[in-house]
């Protein structure tokens, strides 16, 4: 009896797709039944060769080699997964098995993921996709019950295989060519150095900021606060210290004022979007400073693990609708707590969502994140996947539920010819706000009775000094919106080339955003000031050495525009490629004819214990580390790392330094306790954090070894001539 073979992406995903098919028998690296094998990679099983691959002389990193390009790209084997794919690829190559599934994330990189595999093995059978927003069982069957041609896909390989073979050679070869002519630990890439460059130029524009003086006057009558406002321009600031003196001597004797304008209007205030993956990221780091990495692991955990959520790398804000007839059985998985009077409500009638629910036209690969139709366990969750799931269920809840309505008043009084305005609001109905958990204070007007023509007393009429603010650096949740539509960042201000950014997308896609952040971290491009980000000297040096348009959004808007037009099949990937080619070779030649110095600013006194070169001082997300300053080594030791232990006195999370018995944690407070003391107070307080757990912990968390990178093995054994 023939069977055919489903390939899914992880094992925790191929373990669901086997208990739906009844695929009882569990060997090693997959689940067999009587009609279908289940296997699975373990993220990519293979990758895009080495360029010591094309020739061993590239093992050795050397300016003179460069640019690397190869005539046609390879693919090899990772070496940590070898043991799984060929188990895989032996299975491809049963006699009994005629078909094989595409069961891996649906999106640009699942794809991916499985085409390497099937190319790799050699095998030429027959290929079916599995296409499923959630891993639910009844996701799982629905999905098998409506299988896709596997020819319909082959054009989102194309598209997937352009944007791997372009950063391959692209960010090897720049990469390659940074570090050794500056002899420093330097990469570039499409998104990575664009993402850095808007950091660095907030920065640019805040330290360039002039205040300007300006005043507000504000008059005090009834318990309500009115501001000035010039009747031909509407505004209410003052930059002119002479014109704010003669208005407050024509203002300085008003005793009493005249309403002359009431206008009360009903407003109302439509629910918010579904959540994307960016926009779920951005109010996590908002709310609860989850980084945007953070984020997209919980909710992958919640939809892969949990299964209560749907699949997380989407960038749709709308649901499909064939999904309607769904929405009261994912309402009822969530009928419990502060959910439940809404979900209630909305079960009884019948539920037509509007279109901002609602809209095929607006929806790509996936729809929006919402929950499943699975019965929610709380008592599963832990504390960040319950806030995370939390934001989802309230923010779903709340797109189905009527506007907020209100009452907005705005009264304008008039004093010795000089006009103030006060405007506020009274809710009269909450609407989805009862549920959205960002419930704002009504801003409230006392003497709601006035009308036009009434006379008030005046308390106090004063002018209020201010200065104007620079814009805020930019936190993790403000540089993905950023990413998103960079477009006013851009050098060139062409309107075409911003409209293609925004429906490309922007810097990156909603899965890679969060991994281009760490990694500016982990290169040390870029550190924290508190929940602000800031460019190094390092992020600032590199951006002096790339050529300039690879640090504009520019270009990756072209990238993304084109790839699009790949997985249409508009455009043959050869001819995008060549292009690639044709612009390595171009910023190569541009780096190597740039008489531009690096200067390590950053160098300590401490000398490597392997090689003997000066460490380099550099901070990360999580301390201070000392790194060698010498790329072919590579040395790197943790010297303070922020913990999640807090200061007995202030509470505040403290700082870990030191090595080995010298360990220490240090508060900003000035608090200090050696690491045997935290051990010994811990244990007093019973707080069921031991020695052992605290060891446990550090080990967790130790990373002094090489640091990781998209060229971690290259870089690991880096030669330089």
């Amino acid at each position: 009896m023939s069977k055919k073979i489903v390939l899914a992406e992880k094992p925790s995903v191929g373990r669901d797709i086997a208990k739906v098919l009844k695929c009882d028998k569990k060997e090693n690296g997959y689940f067999e039944g009587k009609t279908h094998i289940v296997t699975w990679a373990m993220g990519h099983l293979v990758e895009l060769a080495s360029p010591e691959h094309y020739d061993k002389e590239y093992g050795v990193w050397n300016l003179s080699h460069l640019p690397i390009i190869p005539k046609k790209m390879d693919i090899q084997v990772i070496k940590k997964t070898s043991k799984q794919f060929g188990t895989v690829k032996k299975l491809l190559f049963r006699k009994d098995v005629d078909e094989i599934i595409i069961a891996t994330d649906a999106g640009r990189e699942g794809e991916l993921v499985a085409r390497w595999i099937i190319e790799k093995s050699g095998i030429t059978k027959p290929i079916k996709r599995l296409w499923i927003s959630s891993v639910t069982d009844k996701a799982i069957r629905d999905g098998f019950a409506s299988l896709k041609d596997g020819k319909l896909y082959v054009n989102l390989y194309k598209s997937a295989l352009a944007r791997a073979e372009s950063d391959w050679i692209v960010g090897i070869n720049a990469t390659r060519a940074l570090t050794t002519k500056y002899n420093a630990q330097l990469s570039c890439g499409r998104v990575q150095t664009p993402t850095l460059n808007l950091i660095s130029l907030r920065d640019e524009e805040i330290k360039s900021f002039k205040a300007r003086d300006y005043w507000e006057i504000i008059l005090q009558a009834g318990g309500n606060t009115y501001k000035w406002v010039d009747r031909t321009t509407a505004s209410g600031r003052i930059f002119d210290k002479d014109l704010k003196d003669r208005l407050m001597d024509k203002l300085k004797n008003g005793e009493t004022g005249k309403v002359i304008e009431v206008d009360t209007k009903e407003k109302s205030s439509p629910p918010p979007l579904l959540y994307d993956l960016t926009e779920l990221q951005r109010e996590a780091n908002k709310r609860f400073g989850y980084s945007a990495k953070e984020t997209l692991s919980i909710v992958q955990r919640l939809y892969e693990n949990h299964k209560i959520l749907t699949y997380p790398r989407t960038d749709s804000k709308h649901i499909t609708s064939d999904m309607v007839p769904t929405l009261k059985e994912r309402l009822q998985a969530i009928n419990f707590g502060e959910y439940a009077p809404a979900v209630k409500m909305l079960t009884t009638g019948s539920l037509n969502p509007g279109r901002h629910v609602v809209n095929d036209s607006k929806v790509t690969d996936h729809h929006a994140i919402i929950p499943t139709e699975e019965k929610v366990k709380r008592g599963n969750l832990s504390d960040s996947e319950e806030k995370i799931f939390d934001l989802v269920a309230r923010r779903f809840i709340s797109s189905l539920l009527p506007a907020y309505r209100y009452n907005q008043t705005k009264v304008v009084v008039e004093c010795n010819g000089e006009i103030f305005t006060v405007s506020g609001s009274v809710t009269l109905s909450k609407g989805w706000k009862s549920v959205s958990g960002t419930d704002e204070e009504e801003n409230t007007l006392k003497f709601k009775n006035l009308r036009v023509g009434d006379i008030i007393n005046i308390s106090q009429i004063a002018p209020k000094a201010d200065k104007t603010k620079p814009p805020k650096l930019f936190t993790e949740g403000t540089l993905l919106s950023a990413m998103e539509n960079p477009s006013k960042y851009m050098v060139k201000k062409d309107k075409k080339l911003a409209r293609l950014l925004e429906d490309t997308g922007g810097l990156g896609t909603v899965a890679t955003r969060g991994d281009i952040i760490e990694k500016l971290f982990s290169k040390f491009y870029v550190e924290k000031d508190g929940q602000y980000l800031r460019p190094t000297q390092k992020g600032l040096q590199l951006l002096k050495l790339v050529p300039d348009d690879l640090k504009e959004p520019d270009l990756t808007a072209l990238w993304e525009a084109k790839l699009e037009k790949i997985k249409e099949g508009k455009l043959n990937i050869d001819e995008f490629l060549s292009e690639i080619k044709d612009y390595s070779q171009r910023i190569i030649n541009e780096i190597k004819r740039d008489e531009t110095r690096y200067v390590h600013t950053n160098r300590t006194g401490d000398k490597c214990p392997d090689c003997g070169n000066y460490m380099l001082k550099e901070k990360d997300r999580n301390g201070t580390v000392l790194i060698c300053s010498d790329p072919e080594c590579g040395k790197r030791i943790r010297v303070a790392k922020t913990t999640n232990a807090r200061c007995p006195q202030c509470k505040k999370k403290m700082t870990l330094t030191g090595q080995g018995d010298g360990q220490t944690f240090i508060c900003k407070c000035g608090y200090r306790e050696k690491m045997s003391a935290f051990n010994k107070r811990k244990s007093q307080e019973k707080s069921g954090v031991s020695k052992r757990d605290v060891q446990k912990y550090l080990k967790g968390q130790d990373d002094s070894e090489a640091f990781n990178s998209p060229f971690a093995e290259a870089l690991k054994d880096l030669k330089l001539k």
